[in-house]
This record gives C-alpha cells, structure tokens and sequence, in this order.
C-alpha cells in the first residue's frame, strides 16, 4: 500500500508528460547511501585503522588498497551484467518478491511481456541492502584478538561491503534511464540527486568529525596521562589504552550510516516507479564483454575524459585522503578539524550550482580548467603555513569549490561522451552502464592508488647494520631493512611523518593536476558548437523514406528537413548538472516510423 501511495502520488502530472516530484525527491534519495558510507570511510577509515585498531601502516596500505582494487574491478563486471541480465537469471529475490518471481518463472504464457530492466534493478538494490548494512557495522567493529587476525578481518570486511555496494549503486545509478518523461525531466531528477548526494557527504563529514573529535580528545588526555608518568628519555604512547570512548563513538556513528543507508534505500524501492523503455536493448546488437570494453577503450573522446579524471582524482584523493593525519601532525590543528571539514564541504555544496551556471556560459571544458586551477594556489599556501588557522580556513573555501568542480564535471561529460560513442556505433544500445561504471572503475581504482601510496610514504625502508659487529660479519654484509616512519598510536611523530604529510598534501597533487590539465587539452568534444543534423538514413524502401516527411514529429526536435530550433536560454535551477548542454538539447536517436534520425556533434 505504501508503495501503491508513493508511486501513484504524481500519476496525474506524469500523464501530462513529466517525472512527478516526489519520483524525483525518492530517486534523490537512493543516492544518500553511496555518498555517506563512501565520505565516511574516507574521512575516518585510515585513522581508525591506524590509531584505533593500531594496526602498522604496511597492513593499513594493503587493506586499504585491496579493497578499493576490489571496489573498481567489480564495477564493470556488475555494469555489464545488469544491462545484460534477464527475468529468469537475475538471481536471489527479496523475501517479499520471492512469491512473485515464483509465480512469474511457472508462467508459460509465451505472450507474457518480459518484464523490463528497471524491474531486474530495483530487486538488485532491495537484495543488497540488508546485507551491505551489515557489512558496512561490521567494518567499524574492532573484533577480540585483533592484533593476530585483524588484517584479515578487515580486509574481507572492506572487500565485502564494497562488492555489496557495488551491487546496490550500479543499478541505481542506471535507474536514471527508465525514471519516465523526456531528457529534460530526467536531468532535473539529476540535478536533484546530485544536491542531495552533497547534502549527505556534508552530513556524514559532520558526524565523522565529531568522532575524530572524540578521538583526539581521548588521545590527549591520554597522552597527558603517560607524560606525567613516564620517564623524560621515553616517548609516550597511548598504545595501552583501548581508546573505548572513541571505539564506542565509531561504532555509533557506523550504527546511524547503516539507519540512514537502510531507510534511503527503502524509500527508493517504494517510491520509484520505473517505466519501461521505448526501445529495448534486445532489438539491437548485443557485443560480448570483452567487445563492449574494447569498443569503449578505443574511443578516444572516452580515452581521454577518462585518463584525465584519473590523474584529477588521484591528486584530489592524495591531498583530501590525509586531511584528517594532515591536520592532527603537520598543522596541529586536530581540535579544529571538524570546522576545516565542513567549511570545505559547505563551500563545496555552494559551489555546485555556481558551476553550473558557470559552465552554461563558458563551456565545460573551460570550467574544468577554472575550477581545478583554484586547488593549486590553494593547498600550496596551507603547506607553507599550517598551522595558521584563518588562513587554513579561508584556503579550505577555494578547496571546497575545486572540490565541486570534480564532483560534478565528470558527470555532466560522460553523457556527452556517451551520446558521441552512439553516434558512431548506432547498432550498439544498452552500454551506458558500462560507462558509468568503468569510469567508477577508473575512479575507484585512482583511489585505492592514493591510499596504497599514501600508507607505505608514511612508512620509509631504512638500512641498518648490526650494532658492534666486524664489517666481515656476515650479518654486516647482508642489511636487514626495518620500517620506520609512522608510528601506530603514538602521542607525536617524528619530523619525518610531517614533511611526508605535507608532500603528500600539496606538491604531489599539484604535480598530478597539471598533468591531467595536459591530458584533458586534447579532450575533443566541445559541446559549446551547435547540433547539426549529419545522416539520415531510411530504414525501410527508398519509396517509403520519401513518404516519411510527412509523419508527424515533435516540433521541438530537429530533423534532417530542418534546421534546429534557436538556442533557448538554460535555466540552471531545473538543468541537470549531470548531462546538461548550453543552448541545445542533447544529440540523441529518434525512432519516428519509418526513419531514423542520427544527431551527432560537429
């Protein structure tokens, strides 16, 4: 029933050509999940690993990077399945679906319809739902006996929420194609989705800078403690101490991510209606896996977006994947890091629709430009004066909308990128999610580099020899290397942690930035040209295509007998920031009886 209500709240507006509101607010929705969980672990996984867990740095890295190596692997394969996937081989039903597939799979009526993809979806995310919250409460929960098999529980902890998650944010993001109305109606519920996925990171950053709050506080305290204790010739460390306050902090916070991933994804289920696409991805041609990735790769428009992200996401990643250790050692500034965080995620929520409207005007190869260039001046100044709080501060506003500018410039490219690829390979439907999900792919695999980077710089290989031993010795003459560097739970790091952290922070990525720049010049859609009308071609007899001008059209779409309509001024409030154009509509095909129209850039 409540599925019925939510569903059939909008039906009169959707009947008049539309997504109604509430759709759009539930689809929104869906998103929450995959941006709270992912800011999370990205703001607190490493430290809790560190200095909770107190688990070496070398382990920390192969954690870390494993799991996100996982993370991008499974991406595409799961794209490719879900736009390959039947009624009879989508696997495992929910509990209150099971009835429903049993019936439907007796069912041999060969004129029963095949129900359609979005269907095959939306049981995808209700089945990996309960499980990736159980995951994701088991990732922050530090078992008995961590110290002997802690890396392992982590790692198939973090390798199991990820495939789960993967299997939930795939589909959903695939979801977007089957929402109902036309292109403009889906971008607004694009734009909807991405102001809310803001929303949520700014909320989980909050809620994990107050835990790291509660950690540093701990930490001192604790620090304090074995100060006055020890003997002056010692460093102190917190290492005997279970830390229990801020275990307990992370695990509650775990506990309401999982709340929120369970009800967003609720909603999702419940007030989504997906609609059956006009075509179906079975009238046209079919390649193998290994074909629609080799098509995909030797596209250059596509080889060149993507291998420029990498580097943007990577220098990115690099610098905001230590923020948090950044702040705690280099700037000393791990009081503060609640407000450096969310003064950095507000700009970037601000920034948003700024940027939008920006690249409505100037084109989105200009804007990415602009916007990644406000990065460099920026953390280069706070590596050069840590520890000044207003400049940090003023320097995190710039970071913030640099921020903005990754997070929604590769979505509002790929559908250009997309529609480019379907120009020139028009027998080749239903790939779009092994786009998106490659580019996931590329992303997520970007950032599992930085992490494994990151953790083994924190730790450098120093030769040493035995002490009081002849250079004949045999143990001499073969050095044995120890790890040195950052020290798990330790109250101070050496000088050597801190100019890592700030290498790390600053040169590193600003190095990484201009060579994505270099990449991405030769990026070559320029979507600021005018759509032209290059091919039509006739699907049926040459008698039949002449006849075809006098079929009806929709005035608002061009066709091979006309020009296309003036340039409309863009509204950026109902624009998607995802797959918007300046001036035009997007190129896409039109099947209008017996002709096929082929929109293509120039």
């Amino acid at each position: 029933m409540t599925r019925r209500f939510l569903t059939q709240a909008g039906d009169g507006q959707q009947r008049s050509g539309g997504i109604p509101l509430i759709r759009k607010i539930c689809y929104a929705l869906g998103g929450v999940p995959n941006q709270v969980t992912t800011a999370a672990m990205a703001v607190s996984l490493q430290i809790f690993l560190l200095d909770v867990v107190q688990m070496e740095a070398f382990y920390v890295s192969l954690v870390l990077f494993v799991s996100r190596a996982w993370d991008a692997v499974t991406d595409p394969l799961i794209g490719y399945l879900v736009g390959r996937s039947r009624w009879t081989s989508a696997g495992k039903l929910s509990p209150w679906l099971a009835t429903r597939r049993s019936a439907l799979s007796k069912s041999t009526n060969p004129l029963r319809p095949v129900p359609p993809l979005s269907r095959r979806l939306s049981r995808r995310l209700v089945l990996s739902t309960p499980f990736a919250v159980l995951s994701y409460l088991l990732l922050w929960f530090v078992p008995p006996g961590a110290a002997a098999g802690g890396v392992l529980w982590f790692l198939v902890t973090t390798c199991l929420f990820e495939t789960l998650m993967s299997c939930y944010h795939v589909p959903y993001l695939s979801l977007n194609m089957f929402l109902g109305g036309d292109h403009r109606d889906r971008d607004s519920a694009t734009a909807y989705r991405m102001t809310t996925e803001m929303l949520a990171m700014l909320m989980a950053s909050v809620i994990q800078g107050k835990v790291v709050v509660v950690y540093n506080t701990e930490r001192q305290e604790v620090c304090q403690h074995l100060e006055e204790d020890a003997p002056a010739s010692t460093t102190p460390s917190p290492q005997i101490a279970s830390l229990v306050a801020t275990r307990r902090a992370f695990l509650t916070s775990a506990v309401a991510m999982g709340a929120v991933f369970f009800v967003c994804s609720l909603v999702l289920f419940l007030g989504v209606k997906e609609q059956k696409s006009e075509l179906s991805a079975e009238e046209h041609e079919r390649p193998s896996y290994l074909a629609a990735l080799r098509m995909l790769l030797s596209h250059i428009p596509y080889q060149r977006l993507v291998l420029s992200f990498v580097f943007f996401v990577l220098a990115f990643q690099m610098s905001l994947g230590n923020f948090a250790l950044f702040c705690s050692h280099a700037a000393e500034l791990g009081a503060q890091y609640q407000y450096l965080i969310l003064v950095l995620l507000v700009a970037a929520s601000v920034a948003v629709p700024l940027w939008q409207v920006v690249l409505l005007r100037i084109g989105k190869k200009a804007t990415v430009f602009l916007g990644l260039s406000l990065f460099i001046p920026a953390v280069i100044i706070v590596a050069c004066v840590p520890s000044s709080l207003p400049v940090f501060l003023s320097m995190c506003v710039l970071m913030g909308f640099s921020v903005a500018t990754i997070f929604l410039l590769p979505w509002s490219m790929l559908p250009d990128v997309v529609d480019d690829f379907a120009s020139k390979h028009p027998s080749c439907k239903g790939l779009e999610p092994l786009f998106f999900s490659c580019y996931a792919f590329c992303n997520k695999l970007a950032g599992s580099l930085s992490a494994g980077i990151s953790a083994m710089m924190l730790q450098s290989v120093k030769l040493l020899s035995s002490h009081g031993e002849s250079l004949s010795s045999p143990h001499v003459l073969f050095c044995y290397p120890r790890f040195v560097g950052y020290r798990s739970g330790a109250c101070s790091q050496d000088e050597g942690v801190r100019t890592v952290l700030i290498v790390l922070f600053a040169p590193v990525p600003v190095v990484l930035l201009l060579v994505g720049m270099a990449i991405f010049r030769s990026y070559p859609i320029h979507e600021r040209k005018p759509l032209r009308l290059r091919d039509v071609t006739s699907t049926t007899q040459p008698e039949a295509a002449s006849s075809s001008t006098a079929v009806r059209r929709d005035p608002e779409e061009p066709t091979g007998l006309q020009e296309p309509p003036a340039a409309r001024a863009p509204d950026p409030l109902n624009h998607n920031v995802g797959s918007s154009r300046e001036g035009s509509d997007p190129p896409s095909y039109s099947k209008r009886s017996n002709v096929t129209t082929k929109v293509t850039w120039v």
